[in-house]
């Protein structure tokens, strides 16, 4: 493997190597350089968690923070078997790219758990998630680190974190999450955010090309006048996740079985 290669297989060291050679063009501070280009804080955690069948797992669970200077960390938790501490890192670094172009007064981080929820249970994935949420709440908070969700993970999530630290602190605190469902102070739109960026950006790159939305290059035709018909009428569409699948109700959000009261009375 050359060292182009290396660079790619690893997201860090991508990370890394982007932000340097973005920091050459705009001739950065070397002691800037310096700081940016590290990650303030990394947190790494093994915990206990009972399954279904009375056995006990270890889950690897992390947590990174790249940089608070402009405000509180913002960034999400997924839930993969291939999370690793680089790519957490390398996605708490593009976090504080991310807010600092737009402006949003939010630094970086990411966070995730070894893990392939679907091998798990509604239950299972509760009782990991809370003591994950417990694990890291020594670092996370509306005015410290605000986690959202991302691969595997969703507004229910968010609502057994929030839950979690509710809690812990005696009363509700739903801006410690974004993403959370509706019914216990999420935003609206969420949930569809990212696929409306998507379409946002690139309807804009078709503009740019001088282009319709609704023209089509001959490859994608000629795919599309070859594909299977059951393609064609479902849209090629992948079987339900997780995120697709858990309820959005108060009830579903919060489940009877360990939920505190205050997280559940108190809604913007």
């Amino acid at each position: 493997m050359n060292a182009a290669q290396l660079v790619e297989a690893d997201e860090w060291r991508t990370a890394q190597s982007q932000f340097d050679e973005a920091a050459e063009i705009i001739k950065l501070e070397p002691w800037l350089r310096e700081v940016l280009r590290e990650v303030q804080r990394e947190f790494t955690c093994h915990f206990p968690v009972k399954l279904d069948d009375g056995h006990t797992r270890i889950f690897t669970g992390y947590r990174v923070q790249h940089n608070i200077n402009r405000g509180p960390a913002k960034g999400g938790i997924r839930y993969h078997p291939d999370v690793s501490l680089n790519e957490v890192k390398a996605l708490a670094m593009w976090m504080t790219w991310k807010c600092a172009v737009v402006s949003i007064p939010f630094g970086g981080a990411k966070g995730g758990i070894i893990v392939n929820p679907r091998e798990l249970s509604q239950n299972e994935l509760e009782h990991m998630t809370r003591r994950f949420a417990t694990e890291i709440s020594i670092l996370i908070g509306s005015d410290r680190d605000i986690p959202a969700p991302d691969v595997n993970t969703d507004g229910q999530t968010m609502a057994w974190i929030m839950d979690t630290l509710s809690m812990h602190l005696g009363y509700s605190v739903p801006a410690s999450v974004t993403g959370k469902p509706l019914e216990v102070g999420g935003s609206a739109g969420r949930v569809e955010a990212t696929g409306r960026g998507v379409t946002i950006c690139a309807v804009a790159a078709l503009e740019h090309l001088g282009r319709a939305p609704h023209q089509r290059s001959r490859a994608s035709a000629t795919w599309a006048a070859s594909a299977p018909s059951s393609w064609r009428r479902r849209g090629a569409r992948s079987s339900p996740s997780p995120r697709t699948t858990a309820g959005s109700t108060t009830r579903s959000a919060f489940r009877s079985r360990g939920c505190s009261s205050t997280a559940r009375g108190r809604r913007r």
